[in-house]
């Protein structure tokens, strides 16, 4: 039997625990799931062990890395034979394959958020660029979602980034210059929610408003306060979709009154691991695929197919 490896803070409180045997048996795969919990900034050591002991498993197959994409990068992308393009760009890895004796890494974030947000949003969603996408976090998630936005033919009016660590900015900075956005770009350092209250409140009406920050997930509260003003008919995007999810609480309050489109991180969950599956197993990942993994999701778990807790 095949081993997936999941590197995360809380795993045994994740859907795909219950997912995953569904899905592998669907896929015809002999492949089980095996946690690795790491703190939030685990010190580069104790993520180096980890990678160590997924490399050094015979029987593992590979990774999934939730939290601690950069830390992996950092602690031990010396050992990878081969890392891909936006795992380079991003300075993260997502996503380990252990094939043929060598092990590979892919930042697979830019994919998985592009995947969702044009389910969210349609296919082509800034073609008048008229609105802007605030992310807040500039965490492995939210530079993920910069390179995919500013990937795109068309882009939004403006790309804002915040976060409250310098360094997380600086590397945002290091890749826009590989990038060179059409967009707008801001990149705004944020003390605590009256900073990023501001910045939610100057976005165009109709703008996408994103929490990358694992705030509500992994750690408590939101990035922003409960007197945060969202633009008029904007859509209110929290990545997590489990926790206390407080950034969702504080969208839903204004939903009527705002015009608010609201989602959590469930299609982005599904997708992200369906794409990891595919790289590890060598399994490919079609939509009509998808849709049916996607069902069987929403089937073990109780959620609907949009994802939507019962």
């Amino acid at each position: 039997m095949r081993r997936l490896y999941f590197v995360g803070v809380s795993t045994t409180q994740s859907s795909i625990m219950t997912i995953f045997p569904a899905w592998a048996e669907v896929l015809g795969l002999d492949a089980e799931m095996r946690g690795v919990d790491l703190p939030l900034q685990a010190p580069l050591a104790d993520v180096r062990d980890a990678v160590a002991a997924v490399r050094s498993d015979p029987q593992a197959a590979g990774a999934l890395v939730t939290t601690h994409k950069a830390a992996v990068h950092d602690a031990a992308g010396a050992w990878f034979d081969e890392l891909d393009e936006a795992a380079r760009l991003c300075h993260e890895v997502s996503c380990i394959v252990l094939r043929d004796g060598r092990m590979l890494g892919w930042a697979k974030d830019p994919i998985t958020s592009r995947q969702a947000y044009t389910q969210l949003l349609g296919p082509e969603p800034w073609r008048d660029g008229a609105s802007d996408v605030v992310c807040l976090g500039a965490g492995g998630a939210g530079l993920a979602l910069l390179v995919a936005v500013l990937g795109e033919e068309h882009q939004p009016g403006r790309f804002v980034l915040t976060d409250r660590d310098p360094e997380r900015l600086e590397l945002a900075n290091e890749v826009l210059s590989r990038l060179r956005p059409r967009a707008e770009v801001e990149l705004c350092r944020t003390a605590g929610t009256s900073d990023t209250d501001q910045v939610v409140a100057s976005a165009a009406p109709g703008s996408l408003i994103v929490n990358a920050t694992g705030m509500g997930k992994d750690s408590p509260g939101s990035p922003i306060s409960d007197g945060a003003v969202f633009p008029r008919g904007a859509v209110a995007w929290d990545m997590n979709y489990r926790g206390d999810l407080d950034f969702l609480r504080q969208a839903r309050a204004q939903e009527w009154d705002r015009g608010l489109t609201i989602a959590d991180g469930w299609r982005y969950f599904l997708h992200g691991w369906t794409e990891v599956i595919a790289e590890v197993f060598d399994v490919p990942m079609h939509t009509t695929r998808f849709a049916e993994l996607a069902a069987v999701a929403a089937e073990v778990t109780g959620r609907n197919v949009a994802g939507t807790a019962p």
